[in-house]
């Protein structure tokens, strides 16, 4: 064969090769998946520790940690990510106010919120309102700050004297500002309460007694990442199923599991390091358990009247404009729905 010949057969060869790549890259595309560091994403750390998302053909190309809600919302907003497992309230609000295309396709719990107080300093909702009382709460919009008003609400607490008190941080730096004694109260996600339980502290009020049936996180996709890949989306629901019934079935083991992959993670959390902190986080297998078992009901229902409830309160609040939950909700996926 001459050297034109070889040199053709050798284009075409790679031509072949680069289709096959292409294709195998279509099928199989990259995904970046973030989570929000706290045990509300417990089935995903089992999944992820399990191997199940390879097992299942997913090619998760990054996995990170936010602070908060908010922080995965801001990602999303930046395309950092197409798959996170996130609260609902930061998932409405990335919808209505960063205009993050984004498709709730399935439920991981119910509540995981709690108002953590020195017992020493307050012992009633009406105590807020004290002078000299230090509040942590993460920023405005977030399922926390909802909580606050709740509470505001609910005892019919004086709003401006309240508000005025409030610290913006998020939740880890307010459990260690009460470990600290530079707060006295917290709204907190799970784990901190239960934590903070631990420690001495109490938790005054959950998710539980302000909000009945509340949605606590979710899984979200990006609307094209759905659009080009349904298939991949219903694999990743069947794996957050599948956590969530290893949760529910295994709990003492799939807390030692979520209390070891919560201490791995906590050595870097977007957008901060939080690593020279871990120690004092002490996330252990107790911790989570209690956690898991009494302040969150891990499943993947979504009860869609309730995510239009979310959206009108924050409407509400004045965080964002008014829209029908069926927007942004595609259960297909779902064998209870």
């Amino acid at each position: 064969m001459n050297r034109i010949g070889s040199f053709f057969i050798g284009i075409l060869a790679l031509s072949v090769f680069e289709q096959a790549f292409a294709s195998e890259v279509k099928d199989n595309p990259s995904i970046g998946m973030a989570v929000e560091f706290s045990d509300h994403a417990a089935c995903v750390h089992i999944a992820k520790n399990k191997g199940w998302f390879k097992d299942e053909g997913l090619n998760i190309t990054s996995f990170d940690n936010y602070v908060t809600g908010m922080a995965l919302a801001a990602g999303l907003a930046r395309g950092d990510v197409n798959v996170a497992y996130m609260c609902l309230i930061p998932a409405i609000n990335a919808y209505a106010n960063g205009k993050v295309t984004l498709k709730v396709v399935s439920g991981t719990h119910k509540y995981g919120y709690g108002l953590l107080v020195d017992p020493k300093k307050v012992t009633i909702a009406a105590d807020l309102q004290k002078p000299g009382i230090r509040i942590g709460c993460p920023r405005e919009g977030s399922p926390l700050d909802a909580m606050l008003h709740i509470v505001i609400d609910k005892y019919n607490l004086d709003k401006r004297q309240v508000l005025k008190k409030i610290t913006r941080m998020p939740p880890s730096k307010i459990f260690l500002g009460l470990k600290m004694g530079k707060l006295d109260v917290g709204f907190c996600n799970e784990q901190f309460p239960t934590m903070g339980e631990a420690l001495g502290f109490r938790v005054l009020l959950t998710a539980q007694d302000l909000w009945p049936n509340m949605q606590g996180s979710v899984l979200i996709v990006k609307e094209k990442f759905l659009s080009d890949h349904p298939e991949l989306v219903n694999k990743l629901v069947e794996v957050t199923e599948r956590g969530i019934q290893y949760i529910n079935k295994h709990p003492s083991e799939a807390a030692k599991i979520v209390a070891h992959e919560l201490t791995i993670a906590g050595r870097k959390v977007s957008p901060i390091s939080i690593g020279k902190n871990t120690t004092d986080l002490k996330i252990t297998p107790n911790v989570i358990l209690r956690s898991m078992a009494t302040r969150m009901k891990f499943t993947t229902h979504i009860d869609s009247m309730e995510i239009q409830r979310c959206i009108d309160y924050m409407a509400k609040l004045g965080y964002i404009k008014r829209f029908k939950a069926e927007d942004i909700l595609d259960l297909r996926f779902l064998s209870n729905d």
